[in-house]
């Protein structure tokens, strides 16, 4: 998807997770997650050596740009020449086929959102990243290193990309008072009823656990994506009783954009970068972090356990996050990027402002995607949580 240049997230994909029956080791990658679960022995890369002449690449629309679909942005014909690295890419709609796709080893790298990294971990698909060979990674924001989506028992899986905040927008002309919690689009006797839009995913429970988690601390929910039968339930029936309030949800944000322009929709989640596009176009619009804070999105560079070009791979990983390529991705997709060198090369000097880039602050208080696994993701053992599988099931049944 592209407007006014700018390639935007794609949607969660809906997908079940298979991570049963995954073997693990002691050494080389392997350790354990939530609850326990293993992760399959896999090697990391102990030196680099020379590019094997090609990278082949799933990443997210605007991810990987040379040129072809702007002359001016191009990060890729320089790290070719440069490395002799041919770039190879297959853009992915949806998390489940780049899980699938990275399951076929016909692929080096890939651009994982939340929902998919722990996925490809657990499946024994990636490899664990020696972080040694990659120089650009120590210049990552601290804040997106170590992270229960990336790595495990302290080993990365990946090399951080970028980040953004799910957010709440509302038109300043019709929305008043101005809201400043999220109770603002789930109070059942809202005025803005038939207004009010959200997120198309299964994901989007989250944001209610979130809300929950803040206003109804009895229920006991630590983390939003780690959600048991009594606050799953709680989580769900909130999202039910939202649905009636539902005017329409938005996955297209090209749709989201027109639904505030003309007054549709005027209350409900979105990305910063959508936000600037409705104000761009006249959109009487603000969006806030919520005072429960919000839930959000950080996309990860991971290689694959059966990567033929390895060190084109590594080439690779580090030349996207270097403080060049990173700020024209940042600036193009519409994100905060993931190198805090980066801010001193974007084209507009406000961008990291814009999108809070080195706000740690700002961000945490963002929950980011996270897939929920039936082994609790917040540590806990003595229950069982609602799979991603649950969550998809359930997403139907409220949407109805």
């Amino acid at each position: 998807m592209r407007h006014r240049g700018k390639a935007l997230v794609s949607v969660l994909a809906v997908g079940v997770l298979a991570l049963a029956g995954c073997g693990g080791g002691d050494d080389g990658g392997s350790g354990s997650g939530p609850g326990g679960m293993s992760v399959p022995k896999v090697d990391k890369m102990a030196q680099l050596g020379a590019g094997e002449g090609t990278v082949n690449v799933i990443a997210w629309a605007g991810y990987v740009e040379d040129g072809s679909t702007d002359p001016k942005v191009d990060w890729v014909t320089g790290f070719e020449k440069e490395t002799g690295c041919q770039v190879n890419t297959k853009v992915a709609g949806t998390s489940d086929e780049m899980v699938a796709l990275m399951k076929t080893g016909e692929y080096d790298v890939v651009s994982a959102s939340g929902d998919a990294s722990l996925r490809l971990i657990y499946g024994g698909d990636v490899a664990p990243v020696n972080t040694d060979l990659i120089g650009n990674y120590k210049d990552v924001f601290e804040g997106l290193k170590n992270k229960t989506w990336n790595s495990v028992d302290g080993q990365p899986y990946g090399v951080p990309h970028g980040r953004g905040a799910n957010l709440l927008m509302y038109r300043t002309d019709t929305v008043k008072p101005a809201p400043t919690s999220w109770s603002a689009v789930f109070d059942p006797s809202s005025p803005y009823k038939g207004k009010i839009t959200a997120y198309d995913s299964p994901i989007y429970i989250a944001d209610a656990a979130l809300y929950l988690m803040k206003t109804k601390p009895e229920l006991g929910i630590k983390n939003p994506y780690a959600l048991d039968d009594a606050q799953f339930k709680a989580a769900t029936d909130l999202l039910t009783q939202q649905n009636d309030l539902i005017g329409e949800y938005w996955s297209d944000y090209t749709k989201e954009v027109q639904a505030f322009k003309s007054g549709d929709s005027v209350l409900g989640t979105t990305w910063q970068v959508i936000a600037n596009l409705a104000k761009a176009d006249k959109a009487p619009v603000e969006a806030i972090l919520p005072t429960e804070g919000a839930t959000g999105w950080s996309d990860t560079w991971m290689i694959s356990s059966k990567a033929k070009h390895p060190n084109c791979g590594y080439l690779w990983m580090n030349h996207i996050i270097s403080p060049k390529a990173n700020a024209g991705v940042a600036e193009w997709f519409g994100e905060a990027p993931a190198n805090k060198l980066s801010c001193a090369e974007t084209a507009d000097k406000n961008h990291c402002a814009t999108f809070h880039a080195e706000d740690e602050k700002y961000f945490e208080q963002v929950w980011y995607w996270t897939t929920p696994l039936a082994q609790c993701v917040d540590g806990r053992t003595d229950v069982t949580c609602k799979d991603y599988a649950a969550w998809t099931q359930a997403w139907t049944t409220i949407k109805g």
